[in-house]
């Protein structure tokens, strides 16, 4: 008996990461019905736009979904409230302290799960009760640790120190990955970049466009003086290294940086000054395609890659 399955009473192990416009109510809901669980990232959305796409989300699946909450927030608290308000049975968070909040939730009978990039941070988020752990490598896109530890190295030094289920996170987009994953240690998967670039996220045709045409070696992760984050090397990321190039303070990143950059690159399309955020294994990622397909491809791969495995030898 699988532990993700059972513990969010889901039929497979895949679990489709909050991503920042990418992730909203008809990401979630095909993801959900597809068998995994949907998740609507919070983390791009206004208070009452989270609300709105919870109540679609509800209205478009009858099974389990959860939502994504960077816990630096500015509007955490009417955040959490319409969570609760709405009935959400499962929420993912990031970007801070867990004990903040997951005790408050799982008083609401809200199943809760903590995204971490280290074992030490796995541990603090084990103590505070959490319900299970992402642990993402640095392979992932979006927002990243800080230490560069890759998923492969992360997940079995995780699985080492926790009794709780334990999700694999960043640079899993196949059934193969998934099974190898899991053989670390992982009890499922989180999947972002695939899904970014599938027919029911809510990103730009142009961004999705461009993670099919991101050949290896095309992200890298930067900014880590604000916050760690992954970029396809396009004009922004280019300016971005080019003022590096001059040893700038921490205040000329953030100007450089402006207000709602991800938001201009990833949900209006804009390629040149945009901020792109996707992981590694978009060189992978030759194609747009439904949430159902893409789910139906990595089961089929998992189970043909088993049975492979069967046959191995030295």
């Amino acid at each position: 008996m699988n532990k993700i399955t059972t513990l969010f009473n889901i039929k497979y192990p895949i679990i489709q990461a909050g991503m920042i416009w990418n992730s909203g109510y008809k990401l979630a809901s095909a993801v959900s019905n597809a068998g995994g669980l949907g998740i609507i990232g919070a983390g791009s959305m206004y208070p009452e736009v989270l609300r709105e796409h919870i109540q679609k989300c509800k209205k478009a699946t009858s099974k389990p979904f959860g939502v994504n909450v960077p816990m630096l927030y500015p509007n955490i608290d009417e955040i959490i409230k319409i969570i609760v308000d709405e009935g959400v049975k499962i929420v993912f968070t990031s970007a801070g302290n867990p004990k903040t909040w997951t005790s408050f939730l799982k008083e609401k009978g809200i199943t809760v799960v903590h995204v971490v990039s280290s074992t030490i941070f796995a541990l603090k988020a084990q103590e505070a009760g959490v319900d299970a752990i992402v642990a993402e490598g640095f392979e992932a896109g979006g927002h990243n640790g800080r230490d560069e530890t890759t998923t492969f190295t992360l997940i079995p030094m995780v699985r080492e120190k926790i009794s709780i289920p334990l999700i694999a996170a960043g640079g899993i987009a196949t059934g193969k990955g998934m099974l190898a994953a899991m053989v670390l240690g992982a009890d499922g998967v989180q999947v972002g970049s695939r899904f970014a670039a599938s027919t029911e996220s809510s990103a730009h045709d142009n961004f999705k466009q461009t993670i099919v045409n991101v050949k290896e070696g095309g992200t890298h992760l930067t900014l880590k003086e604000l916050a760690p984050v992954r970029l396809i090397k396009n004009k922004f990321y280019q300016d971005v290294q080019a003022l590096y190039e001059k040893c700038p303070t921490k205040e000329e990143l953030v100007a450089l940086l402006g207000r709602a950059r991800a938001k201009r690159g990833m949900f209006e399309g804009d390629l040149e000054e945009g901020e792109l955020e996707i992981g590694q294994i978009a060189g992978l990622i030759h194609d747009i395609k439904p949430a159902a397909e893409i789910i139906d491809e990595m089961i089929s791969d998992f189970e043909t890659a088993r049975k492979q495995t069967l046959n191995l030898d030295f």
